[in-house]
């Protein structure tokens, strides 16, 4: 039997489908895929070719290939308590037909353009709330609304450029409004990798649909954005403000920056100079700003969006925005204050509001809803009566738990605060179970609309979120049939010449610091994985018997990441997995992702492979106990990271690109003159010695070169030689000075004079002077020349990298919040 037989014979036996307590209605539900007679529903039929005989291993094995390549494109959701979660996609798509999307997108454009209205009016005339349309306590009492920019001379025709509708089937198959997300809409992203990777892995399935490409409407976007621009400029700069790479769609954001090809910033990376906004330069406010911003995609609550003059304790913000909007010297979009839209309370008015505004009736109702400042007393009985069948929310949508009486007690003291829904039986459609079965689950769709051109625009398609058993979520693809194979994808017509302007997209300082960061830890992660595996091959040649060559190596180890555990093999384990440890090869791979994440717009989807391998590698390293597996595992994360250069290799050379490098060799220097440590005695006998010395060069990736080059066992003249001043050795002390050097030349503040150019000239004039056979000769056992030249290269390293944060990272002074900014007044009066 196929999946889907097995699907609606379930159903057939069970028409009602039990849900948690938290949101039992005991009614039967609207199924997407199975019709009441037990048949597929028409958008499910015109497939039926090639999902009818598919079986529960090749679901299976889809759902597994669905896993492994989200992991590989590294697409994460960040819980607020348990920080990135993988992201999880179901291998059903949600299909609706043609005649189903029509009447469903003349709604949501509707409830678009009604809302835009709403807002206009409410931050200018507010004749809506002057008439009593919509009361104003409804309003005022909401958080998101912004005060500061409630004025006429503030407001927008159109302050919404996208909207996102959150929605539900109930028990008859027609549609409602769950929520209207207008603040930051989120998800746009996630639904384009979505389809991404089940046209990818259900090529026979996709390609039979004649669905609706989500491309064009990414172009739509773009063009959208740019034609927002406040001023008059041909090349307008559009960026995505986001709130970091631990905000919870971190990801998604990254992916649209990427898609549209804006730069992803942040408020640090933003500043407000002579009322326009500004890319922040390097060593702001000491240089000039030259690269204005002229539109701004927030993915920053407003209340965030600046503490000057909304939350004072913002580090999110860009201090003076607000201004700038005033003075149309920027455009923001969504425009601050549309959280206020988000409003359950302004359920029960928007019937009233679309005649008022549009002269039309609301074509997409919601599910009924009294706001607790009119109907306080419909709200209690409904809820004394049934509490399952309503749900009271806050005007922020936080559901408010309890007893009848507690609820009730809390509307009473502050009625204006909260409102009544009714809970709707939700639709259900299949999802792929942990019990290898298709199961029902209760489903929510999330539609977008964009303003382009002189209307709203709905995608045909949207991602669509299920539930399990544990409340996480679960999405779907959403697959928008076309009425015919000729139909436009999106209803959009092809893209219009326009005149090309070359860009280059300017990286403020902390971007520039991600990516000089990430190239160190990427590389001190890869000698940190090589001097592993080169100290664990001692100990196993070894055997049972003690490795002299090891220890010496593990002590290496033990300089860069301290000391552990006394037992080799438990040492190496813990240097492979223990994030927590400094020094630690996981430690660098945990640092490498976090710089990543801060530049996800800057990088191909491959990047991300990197960390896919290496999780799979620590994985098999902590279910196996053998010792072996110490040395796979490490080679394995050890190839990941090696594909990093193949990503690098082919990015353009931009500065982002010339900061990776600079990072890179300047960890190159510091891990070898920490490898070459191991080289300082001499108090070994001769087989150690060489142990040592092969260990060093395998750890240095130089073992072949230094054998075909120097025709034997290696001596530490020839190692020195060959690992600090031969200028051709990609791992040579002088080749990477050289190469560092070359980095940090090409940036644009670099002068040929600046302080870290100065102090690599001097580094590269001592390598160039450098007498090897005098720093490689033996002294009572020790090589006291050799140890002095290793610190004195480590300090002016050190040198280095605190000029290059100094030169090319520093942004200014660091944001104080506003009770600070007070206290230091008061401060300098007295």
């Amino acid at each position: 039997m196929s999946v889907l037989h097995d699907y609606a014979a379930a159903l057939s036996q069970s028409p009602l489908i039990p849900l948690s307590d938290a949101d039992s209605t005991g009614m039967p539900r609207f199924d997407e895929v199975i019709a009441p007679e037990g048949s597929l529903r028409p958008a499910w039929k015109a497939l039926a070719a090639a999902t009818v005989g598919m079986t529960a291993a090749e679901m299976a094995r889809v759902d597994a290939e669905i896993s492994a390549a989200l992991a590989d494109d590294g697409v994460t959701y960040t819980h607020r308590e348990d920080g990135a979660r993988p992201w999880r996609l179901d291998p059903f798509p949600l299909v609706l037909d043609s005649a189903t999307w029509e009447s469903l997108q003349v709604g949501l454009a509707q409830r678009a353009e009604l809302l835009n209205a709403i807002m206009a009016d409410v931050y200018s005339d507010q004749r809506l709330l002057a008439d009593g349309v919509i009361p104003a306590a409804a309003i005022v009492a909401h958080p998101g609304f912004i005060r500061p920019i409630a004025r006429a001379s503030a407001g927008s025709t159109h302050p919404l450029l996208m909207t996102a509708t959150d929605l539900g089937r109930d028990a008859e198959g027609e549609w409602r409004v769950l929520a209207d997300r207008v603040q930051a809409p989120s998800g746009l992203g996630y639904a384009m990798q979505n389809r991404l990777v089940v046209s990818r892995l259900l090529p026979e399935l996709y390609q039979e649909a004649e669905i609706h490409r989500l491309e064009p409407y990414f172009a739509a976007f773009r063009d959208a954005l740019l034609q927002n621009a406040a001023v008059d400029d041909p090349d307008p700069r559009v960026v995505v403000l986001s709130p970091g790479t631990h905000s919870e769609t971190a990801y998604d954001q990254a992916f649209l920056a990427n898609m549209l090809g804006f730069p992803l910033v942040q408020g640090s990376d933003l500043v407000v100079s002579d009322g326009d906004v500004w890319i922040k330069p390097p060593r702001w406010p000491r240089s000039k700003p030259v690269d204005r911003v002229d539109v701004i995609l927030r993915r920053v609550d407003s209340a965030w969006c600046d503490p000057l003059e909304l939350r004072g304790d913002s580090q999110l913000g860009v201090a003076g925005l607000v201004e700038a909007v005033r003075r149309r010297r920027v455009r923001v979009v969504n425009g601050l204050g549309a959280g206020v839209l988000e409003n359950p309370a302004l359920l029960p008015f928007l019937p009233a509001a679309c005649e008022r505004l549009l002269g039309e009736q609301l074509r997409l109702p919601a599910a009924p809803a009294w706001w607790c400042g009119v109907d306080a007393d419909e709200v209690v009985a409904r809820l004394r009566d049934d509490p399952e069948s309503i749900i009271v929310r806050t005007l922020d949508g936080t559901a408010v738990t309890g007893g009848v009486d507690e609820i009730g007690a809390l509307i009473a003291a502050h009625p204006y605060r909260y409102v009544g829904v009714e809970r709707i039986a939700l639709s259900q459609a299949p999802v792929w179970g942990p019990t290898d079965a298709a199961e029902s689950r209760t489903l929510v769709l999330r539609a977008f609309a964009l303003h382009h051109g002189q209307a709203y625009r709905t995608l045909a398609g949207g991602l669509a979120t299920a539930r399990d058993d544990a409340g996480a979520p679960l999405t779907k693809d959403v697959w928008v049939l076309k009425s015919d194979a000729a139909e436009a994808d999106q209803g959009l017509p092809a893209d219009a010449p326009m005149t090309m302007i070359p860009s280059i997209p300017p990286l403020a300082p902390r971007a520039l610091a991600d990516m000089y960061w990430a190239g160190r830890y990427a590389e001190r992660a890869e000698d940190a994985l090589r001097l592993i595996v080169a100290t664990h091959t001692r100990f196993d040649l070894a055997r049972d018997q003690k490795s002299a060559s090891g220890d010496v190596l593990l002590d290496v180890l033990h300089r860069l990441a301290g000391t552990r555990w006394l037992d080799p093999d438990a040492e190496l384990r813990s240097l492979l997995l223990d994030e927590r440890r400094s020094g630690s090869a996981a430690h660098a791979l945990a640092g490498m992702r976090a710089a990543l994440e801060g530049v996800r717009d800057q990088l191909s989807g491959d990047t991300w492979r990197v960390f896919s391998y290496a999780d799979r590698a620590k994985a098999a390293l902590r279910e196996s106990t053998h010792s072996p597996q110490i040395a796979d595992s490490a080679e394995r994360i050890l190839t990941g990271v090696l594909s990093l250069h193949g990503v690098t290799a082919n990015m353009i050379r931009d500065t982002g690109w010339h900061m990776i490098e600079a990072g890179r060799y300047l960890e190159r220097c510091q891990q070898l003159c920490a490898l070459l440590s191991a080289t300082t005695t001499s108090r070994r006998d001769s087989r150690v010695d060489r142990d040592v010395l092969d260990g060093v060069l395998l750890a240095a990736e130089s073992l072949v070169t230094h054998r075909r080059r120097y025709r034997g066992y290696g001596r530490v003249r020839s190692i020195l030689e060959l690992l600090i001043k031969d200028g051709d050795n990609p791992r040579s002390l002088a080749f990477s000075v050289e190469r560092l050097r070359a980095s940090l030349a090409a940036m644009p503040d670099s002068t040929g004079a600046t302080r870290p150019e100065r102090l690599l000239h001097e580094l590269a004039e001592t390598i160039d002077g450098l007498d090897v056979a005098a720093v490689a000769a033996a002294s009572g056992g020790e090589r006291p020349a050799l140890t002095a030249f290793l610190a004195e290269t480590r300090r002016q390293l050190a040198r280095v990298s605190d000029a290059i944060e100094q030169q090319h990272f520093q942004g200014g002074p660091p944001s104080l919040e506003m009770s600070s900014l007070s206290l230091i007044e008061e401060m300098s009066r007295s």
